[in-house]
């Protein structure tokens, strides 16, 4: 009998398995077996010609109608041309050459029917062009009595697999049907109440219902057996890991009545927000806990996330703790440095005022500099330490971290988390994580389903609303040619502009690439704009006499923090960069915002560039220029970013136009998603059900010992390279 870890190359013969593996990477029973079906075919379909791309590699099924033996051109010899119909009279047509067309013209009679396989090709004249399969493979269906094939065919949805250009669907259904046959006992890690309760099938039958389905009935049951499972597995992978933090020692950090805290709440010179002290009070008990806090603070862009920060960071400081910032770039290290000692003014200084000091730890700092923040650090002089990556090195030292403050987690994996965890000693500190991208319900229960998630989405009085507008400066140069007189307008009235671009400058993707255009063509689109380039020919062009700067990652550290500095002190009238001002950047000054190129940016990077800016009262203006054609998925994109101002909205829009994979960060790490039938942005009832009767179980039974098949499927999946972005929540 053949087991579910058992290798393909023991249950089937050698040259399949090997196929199986090179051209899909299946490597094992289990893993063919969760190569599910994409499609299923019905008697007489063929794929819609109209849904059909050349190129493509395609499966169709039909009937062949008649069969025609043409002459060669420009040689002797005949080849071999079949029609394939179907019921709806759509048709495509084979080419056979050679000794093959002679080989097969006596099995492709008309009538028979079966499955073509190959890559699609456009022929014939412009007016009446056709589609052809050249040598496709092809299985025919045996209509003799009793033959499985023909009475599949007739009566059942005939599976489609994913497949490529060296092993067929066919071939793949044939090596499942072997498994499937030879198939063992199978364990279901699913228990047999939540099956009951949910009303799902067992796992063995799941797996031939979607397989060899009697009907789409069997289809549909087996893939809700089968997404559940993904749901469910992959939330008791999280709730597993959030119940053993919560299980962690930590010292607590209490509110106190009179320290930093109360003193920097009377100094504040606005009222907090209904959001920001709700979420303010969730935090302080988290920290009042001698369990470690795990919470993701998510907000609007401009919600006054670093405020609820700050006043977390005192309370933790009031009670004899540090707490450290980490922020993904120098230049948010340094906003961040600044806007903190900013705010807290003079009990920032430390000393006599009983304040405490605040400390910057970058990478490239001087070494005096460096030499001074870490003695802060060891020492406990500084009671917040701002930094970067710098942070996480051996030797920076905290004489107590209490706190520490994760700023845009989506650019930090568990590795560095953990890292600053170690540097509590035997206690954990509290985690915070922050972000500025507006998540979707079914991404916080998945890729941050081990924290609590507090949100904030009603922003600050003062906030002003910000205007977007799509500038297609292909279709309309003027447009464009306005878009620089409104910053001369903006500039004269003693405002500031940022204009940001895809890149830096040459050698950094100047080649360009290839993009569909709205016929679903392929042109070659031209090299992304530079700053490098953009800067000096706005400067000596529609922007001459303004004062234009430029700011990038390539700058020396001291020179990227003048540049900012300039620009916060309004020395600058024009900042053109890169995305390194996309978050936490705020210059209350600035009131317009111009991305060229705006098609190369997602759509939460747009949403957040936007928030730059109408910051201080001021109206906002957000530009976003593109070549991009109308009716096409770009402008559509920009078109949706300048209809709203709501992030989640637009992080609903994010998720549509991504594949699950790239939501769970699979796709930048280069590995399969585990999810193969789950989709985030359908399956939310799935998800938070499977979410409930995660936590109900682990809660009850947290090793699992009543239920070693579903503890061996999560070890499975956690050990597996292919669940890394678990760990990069």
């Amino acid at each position: 009998m053949t087991r579910f870890d058992e290798p393909l190359g023991r249950a089937l013969d050698p040259k399949t398995a090997k196929l199986l593996e090179g051209a899909l990477g299946l490597s094992t029973v289990g893993d063919l077996l969760r190569h599910y079906p994409r499609r299923y075919a019905e008697r007489g379909e063929l794929t819609e010609i109209d849904s059909l791309a050349v190129d493509e590699h395609v499966t169709v099924v039909g009937e062949v109608s008649r069969t025609m033996r043409k002459p060669m051109r420009n040689k002797s010899g005949t080849w071999l041309e079949v029609e394939v119909v179907d019921a709806r009279q759509s048709r495509i047509y084979l080419a056979f050459f050679g000794k093959a067309s002679h080989a097969v013209e006596t099995r492709l009679q008309p009538g028979r029917r079966g499955m073509f396989a190959g890559k699609v090709g456009r022929f014939g004249s412009a007016t009446r062009p056709r589609w052809q399969l050249a040598h496709p493979d092809f299985e025919l269906f045996d209509e003799s009595e009793g033959d499985a094939s023909a009475a599949e065919f007739a009566t059942a949805p005939v599976p489609i697999y994913p497949a490529g250009k060296d092993i067929s669907s066919w071939v793949i259904r044939r090596a499942v049907g072997v498994v499937l046959d030879t198939l063992g006992p199978l364990p279901d890690p699913l228990p047999a109440a939540l099956r009951a309760r949910e009303s799902l099938p067992g796992l063995a039958a799941a797996l031939v219902a979607i397989h060899r389905p009697r009907d789409f009935a069997d289809v549909n049951r087996a893939r809700g057996r089968l997404k559940f499972d993904e749901a469910f597995v992959l939330q008791a992978v999280l709730v597993r890991r959030r119940l053993a933090a919560a299980a962690w020692p930590a010292k607590a950090r209490p509110r106190s009545d009179d320290g930093l805290l109360a003193a920097f709440d009377d100094r504040l010179p606005f009222a907090l927000t209904d959001g920001q002290r709700e979420v303010g009070e969730e935090i302080a008990a988290d920290l009042a806990s001698a369990h470690p806090m795990h919470r993701l603070l998510q907000g609007e862009v401009g919600a006054g996330k670093t405020v609820v920060a700050l006043r977390a960071m005192l309370q933790v400081v009031d009670a004899g703790g540090q707490a450290v910032l980490l922020a993904p770039t120098e230049v948010l290290a340094q906003q961040h440095h600044r806007s903190i000692s900013a705010m807290l003014g003079d009990l920032a200084s430390g000393g006599l005022l009983g304040g405490t000091t605040v400390a910057l730890l970058t990478g490239s700092m001087g070494a005096a500099a460096r030499r001074t923040a870490l003695l802060d650090a060891a020492s406990g002089a500084a009671g917040i330490v701002v930094g970067t990556h710098a942070v996480l090195q051996d030797r920076v030292q905290f004489a107590d971290l209490g706190l520490v403050v994760v700023d845009e987690q989506h650019r930090f994996g568990v590795e560095q988390r953990d890292a600053l965890r170690e540097k509590a000693g035997d206690t954990r500190p509290h985690v915070l994580v922050m972000t500025a991208t507006p998540i979707p319900r079914t991404v916080a229960m998945t890729v941050f389903g081990d924290l609590e998630v507090s949100t904030l989405s009603q922003l600050p009085a003062g906030r002003a609303p910000i205007g977007s507008h799509v500038v297609p400066a292909a279709e309309k140069p003027h447009y464009l040619d306005r878009t620089w007189e409104r910053i001369r307008e903006e500039v004269g009235l003693g405002r500031q502009v940022y204009i940001v671009c895809p890149r830096i400058g040459e050698q950094e993707g100047d080649e360009g690439d290839l993009t569909p255009d709205k016929n679903g063509q392929a042109e070659e689109r031209r090299p992304p704009l530079a700053v490098t380039e953009v800067a000096p020919m706005l400067a000596g062009g529609p922007l001459a006499g303004l004062r234009v700067e430029v700011l990038h990652g390539r700058l020396d550290p001291e020179e990227k923090d003048a540049v900012m500095k300039s620009f916060t002190d309004g020395e600058i009238d024009v900042l053109v960069a890169t995305t390194v001002i996309e978050v936490g950047v705020d210059v209350p000054n600035a009131s317009v915002m111009v991305i060229m190129d705006a098609d190369r940016f997602g759509v939460s990077q747009l949403h957040q560039l936007r928030g730059r800016v109408g910051r201080g009262g001021l109206p906002g203006l957000c530009l976003l220029v593109t070549d991009s054609p109308a009716a096409t998925p770009a402008r559509a994109r920009l078109d949706a970013v300048a209809a709203t101002l709501d992030g989640f909205k637009l992080s609903q829009v994010d998720l549509e136009q991504r594949r699950e994979g790239d939501v769970l960060g699979v796709a930048q790490s280069g590995r399969k998603s585990s999810l193969r039938l789950l989709q985030l942005l359908r399956d939310e009832e799935v998800i938070a059900t499977a979410r409930d009767e995660a936590t109900e179980l682990l809660t009850a039974d947290p090793e699992l010992a009543g239920h070693p098949t579903l503890r061996a499927e999560i070890d499975r999946l956690v050990a597996d390279e292919r669940a890394e972005f678990l760990e990069k929540t």
